[in-house]
């Protein structure tokens, strides 16, 4: 049998939950209120990205305008929203790209403003039927890793994303956080951290379901970074921590006229430490890794629960049901450069003296919309927010309508935007 060291997990998992006793706080003006905020000198569109055949949503699918740098990407129901300056608003076109189906290019002057349905088609790619095979799942990580200098950007870059977390109650959102950021991104050559300015962000949340419980997320937009693999492997993609694993390649498929790798992973049997396993997509031409969807094994739930929960209060037992992540990349020029990651945790509170349990799930997500060669050194110290932070304690309730008008965010789901309404009449009768 052999240990991991516990260090190198916990460095991996990136969503930190502080629970204690709750305490009552109002928002000065609601955040829920600023959902379909009037825009200012943009134009906004919305669609849902669907298969051509099952007509099942695609979740996480990424959306850009051709020769720019705004980007966004759908929500876990396929809808996305993208908002483009109203001066380009008729020549441009957006591209639409999902791993395993061909991309798709629209102009946006054939979309409405309302709802639209956007169907991809899927690619099927047999072994015997590529010229390309692939070699050995073990040699093709450890080309992965020996290319990583020459796949992916070795110039800091100035990034502008889109950050949220959430927490749910069972099925209902209890608390949103949304902020726009601003990232010294560090070359990837490096193991410098990268930098975060917090540039605009909003709050609000029920506190009526929050079962006495306050919630609060530690790391904020740096849990998100963190999840960048390529930049940060941890316990997952450094020479290292790939004789804790066995890869296989699952498949392989095609995205646009390119060929990728898929593998699977899963922690070796004599690995007694909770580890990860899930897919790795590599672009058989560079062998970069483009995305990589994986979530840790919480079998022992002692342990899981050490992992993840810094403090909870008497008389509550919590645990883990499941945690899963997912990274994605994109391809600029001959470099590849972090574009969205998401964390999600489910969790279950057990109460001494109650009988029912309840579930919790926590998602942090971001999403870079637009990016530059930094001209500029990082940040100050005293201008970064701390790599520690709760952000929703650092948030004032409050809207702006001119301003987050005119930033791409990430689609809402349905589900919060049923909350919303009830939320905000909730708050009209205050």
């Amino acid at each position: 049998m052999k240990n991991v060291p516990y260090t190198t997990v916990i460095k991996s998992l990136m969503i930190v939950i502080c629970l204690s006793a709750i305490s009552i706080e109002t928002s000065a003006r609601s955040y829920f209120e600023d959902i379909g905020s009037d825009t200012i000198n943009v134009v906004e569109y919305r669609a849902k990205i669907i298969d051509d055949d099952s007509g099942d949503p695609l979740m996480f699918a990424s959306v850009g305008v051709v020769a720019s740098n705004i980007s966004t990407v759908s929500n876990s129901e396929g809808y996305f929203v993208i908002k483009v300056p109203e001066e380009i608003k008729n020549e441009a076109s957006i591209k639409i790209s999902y791993l395993g189906y061909e991309e798709k290019i629209i102009k946006l002057s054939t979309l409405s403003e309302n709802r639209n349905k956007i169907r991809l088609t899927s690619i099927s790619v047999s072994l015997e039927g590529i010229n390309v095979a692939p070699k050995d799942a073990d040699e093709i990580m450890r080309n992965v890793l020996s290319r990583k200098h020459l796949n992916y950007m070795q110039t800091p870059l100035q990034v502008t994303a889109f950050y949220r977390e959430t927490i749910q109650r069972r099925r209902s959102y209890v608390s949103l956080t949304e902020a726009i950021v601003d990232i010294y991104k560090q070359p990837y050559n490096n193991f410098r951290y990268d930098g975060v300015k917090l540039y605009k962000a909003r709050k609000d949340a029920d506190y009526s379901k929050m079962d006495t419980l306050s919630f609060k997320l530690q790391g904020g937009p740096y849990s998100t970074l963190m999840l960048d693999v390529m930049k940060d492997p941890y316990a997952i993609l450094s020479y290292e921590d790939l004789d804790y694993y066995i890869f296989n390649v699952d498949n392989v498929t095609k995205v646009k006229d390119r060929i990728i790798y898929v593998l699977s992973f899963v922690q070796k049997p004599y690995v007694i430490t909770p580890l990860f396993y899930g897919k790795l997509y590599i672009d058989a031409e560079t062998l970069a890794v483009s995305s990589i969807a994986y979530s840790i094994n919480i079998s022992d739930k002692e342990e899981a629960s050490a992992m993840f929960i810094k403090q909870k209060p008497a008389g509550a037992v919590v645990y883990p049901t499941e945690a899963s992540y997912l990274v994605k990349y994109k391809q600029e020029g001959d470099k590849w450069m972090y574009s969205y990651s998401r964390g999600s945790i489910t969790f279950k509170i057990n109460w001494k003296k109650k009988l029912l349990s309840t579930n919790y799930t926590s998602t942090i997500e971001m999403a870079v919309t637009d990016w530059k060669t930094a001209e500029v050194k990082p940040f100050k110290a005293n201008e970064k927010i701390k790599r520690n932070v709760i952000l929703h304690d650092q948030v004032e309730g409050f809207r702006d309508d001119t301003f987050w008008g005119q930033y791409n965010v990430i689609e809402p789901e349905a589900s919060i935007e049923s909350v919303i309404k009830k939320i905000k009449k909730r708050l009209d009768k205050r």
